[in-house]
């Protein structure tokens, strides 16, 4: 009977429409036993699916809106209020509609999300190719997609080079190149080009899956305000009840103690926070940003500090090798292979820095590092050719009791006066050589910092395990109010839990692997996604998955928007209830009017909050400039 009901739901208030409109064109006829006769089927009618969700509250011990309805239409129909009570069920059925209408647009950017997901792939399986259901894709398949197609699974390009658009996982839709040994996500769709690659992640596993269900989770998750209007509901919808009782008990007019519980629903109230919740997250997603749940939004609004790691989050996390110097009569191409071999254990971006220098120049690097110990935020020792091999900084070598003559020590320092960081690589006790890497500023990080100043961010603060000077030139550039260089990633987390302690809401920014527990530290931790690794998608509470710092600036500001939009509705639902109530007891709002302004005011919330769907919505110059400046 309830499915049915709900199947049929529109069509029930489109003849409960109809019927209203008989019972008006009956009132000016002789009719009347008629009219009132209809009036009472088109409130059975529309009365119906509220008495249905009204018997499914009580039978779970709650007091909602539908039970204060049904008890007012009854009271109506008893004292013969047939016009009333078929115009208040007929307006709730009507507005009930349109709520979930409107309702679903704010949700449109997860639909849109899961539209985006592939449904077929082509797959190479004995040499024949095959177009298979995505689910059927498995791992270590391989996978053929050309001009126009989607990605179907996350993998790595074997064959082809394409233009790629990631607007699905990035929420950048400039196409951006792709070549052999690249990674590629499903969802993302090939521009231009042919490519044919190595499935590792399928279902689930994918990194779109597992971004609508991060997605997903957000929007069933509760602000702090939400989830006190939901206690504050439990307590003022059966106050409502009891004060109905006593206005009928003060006054003897049972109209009146009617329209006084209808009235006094607080619809507006309980949805308004929600929707603007749901808003605000979907407009995040679509940009590129996962903002884990409500309560995320909620304190990100409130920080008022930024902590940032250097490597991979203020820069672009694509350092290279810039130099190499050795001593003591060592080989160039002997100590890099050696050094790349050890850094192949390891996940710092700089290590992987001179693995890359080393595989670019074609050497092989199979042989295993043997007896390897990974320092955090130092370096690592590792035995190689049966020479025990020390990478790292400077506090390592001490570390090691390896002396750093004062020679290679006025040379290191010249190196990063110009920018670059210095490994120092050690055969046994001596140093013999010292690898210079540099890495670029991101280009939209002047511009997103001072964006976020001007959002009401009081300090942004660097904090790098590399060393002073490369620290210092970064800070500069950057209008930094302070740095710390040469930290372990223990000492970031006694900042950030020292900045706390001083009263500040603090975000840390990382690359979600090195900083994760700083980030686990930090009121907000916030991830550079570069598209989504596993770990900065389980760690952080807000993700950026195109790697770019606007993308931040967008969530700042997206946060303090979504909690002045919770605010706006909470007080206009306010506002509105007090002034209806105040013209229900001074006798100037009745049954129906009142209820066509309670069912307005829902209506005018969720309008309100729809607006966040479209919040900082670059325009088409804006979109024009971009492309120019990727191109």
């Amino acid at each position: 009977m309830a499915h049915f009901i709900h199947k049929y739901k529109r069509t029930i208030t489109f003849l409960s429409a109809l019927l209203l409109a008989l019972a008006f064109i009956l009132y000016f006829t002789d009719h009347d036993a008629v009219r009132k006769f209809t009036l009472i089927i088109a409130t059975v009618m529309a009365g119906l699916p509220i008495a249905m969700k009204a018997y499914q509250a009580i039978h779970m011990k709650a007091f909602t809106i539908e039970v204060l309805v049904v008890i007012a239409v009854i009271g109506a129909l008893f004292i013969g209020e047939y016009v009333e009570s078929a115009v208040v069920t007929f307006l709730f059925l009507f507005g009930d509609h349109l709520e979930a209408r409107t309702l679903e647009k704010t949700r449109s950017s997860l639909k849109d999300l899961v539209d985006m997901a592939p449904q077929e792939a082509t797959v190479l399986r004995n040499g024949t190719s095959l177009m298979v259901p995505v689910g059927l894709v498995a791992e270590g398949d391989r996978v053929i997609v050309r001009s126009g197609g989607k990605v179907p699974v996350d993998g790595r390009i074997i064959i082809g080079q394409v233009a790629l658009n990631e607007a699905a996982i990035t929420g950048e839709s400039v196409p951006v190149s792709k070549k052999p040994g690249d990674i590629v996500f499903s969802s993302t769709i090939v521009e231009t080009g042919y490519m044919e690659m190595i499935a590792e992640k399928v279902g689930d596993d994918t990194t779109f899956a597992k971004i609508i269900e991060l997605v997903e989770e957000a929007q069933e998750s509760k602000t702090k305000t939400e989830k006190f209007l939901d206690r504050f509901a439990d307590i003022y919808t059966p106050a409502v009840i009891v004060l109905s009782i006593l206005v009928y008990i003060l006054t003897r007019d049972l109209h009146l103690a009617i329209t006084f519980l209808v009235i006094a629903c607080p619809g507006a109230l309980i949805i308004g926070a929600p929707v603007s919740s749901v808003a605000g997250i979907g407009n995040g997603a679509k940009n590129g940003v996962l903002i884990k749940g409500g309560e995320v939004m909620d304190r990100f609004s409130k920080v008022d500090t930024l902590v940032f790691d250097k490597t991979g989050t203020l820069t672009r996390g694509q350092p290279a090798v810039t130099d190499i110097k050795v001593f003591h009569a060592y080989n160039e191409q002997e100590l890099l292979q050696w050094v790349a071999q050890a850094e192949m254990v390891s996940e710092h971006p700089l290590g992987q820095t001179i693995v890359k220098e080393a595989q670019d120049l074609g050497m092989a690097l199979d042989q295993e590092p043997e007896h390897v110990e990974v320092i955090k935020g130092n370096g690592l020792t590792a035995a190689m050719e049966r020479r025990v091999l020390t990478i790292g900084n400077r506090n390592l070598m001490a570390a090691k009791n390896i002396v750093i003559p004062a020679e290679v020590e006025a040379y290191a320092v010249e190196r990063e006066k110009a920018g670059n960081t210095a490994i120092f690589a050690a055969v046994g006790k001596e140093v013999a050589g010292i690898f210079s890497i540099a890495d670029e500023i991101r280009e939209d990080a002047v511009a997103a910092l001072a964006q976020m100043r001007k959002s009401g961010i009081q300090r942004i603060i660097m904090l790098t395990g590399d060393n002073q000077h490369t620290a210092e030139r970064v800070a500069t550039s950057l209008g930094l109010d302070e740095f710390h260089a040469e930290l372990l990633p223990e000492d970031k987390v006694s900042f950030v839990k020292q900045l706390k302690e001083q009263g500040h809401v603090v975000a840390m920014a990382g690359d979600g692997i090195n900083d994760a527990p700083a980030i686990a530290a930090a009121d907000i931790g916030l991830a550079m996604g570069e598209g989504g690794t596993d770990i900065s998608m389980e760690t952080a509470d807000i993700v950026l998955m195109a790697d770019r710092l606007m993308q931040f600036s967008h969530a700042y500001s997206l946060s303090k928007a979504t909690l002045r939009n919770m605010k706006q509705n909470t007080s206009f639902a306010v506002g509105i209830v007090a002034i209806l109530l105040t013209g229900v007891l001074m006798g100037s709002v009745h049954l129906a009017s009142g209820m066509f302004i309670h069912e307005a005011s829902v209506l005018i919330v969720i309008l309100n909050a729809m607006r966040l769907m479209g919040f900082n919505r670059p325009s088409k110059k804006s979109r024009e400039s971009m492309k120019l400046l990727h191109t």
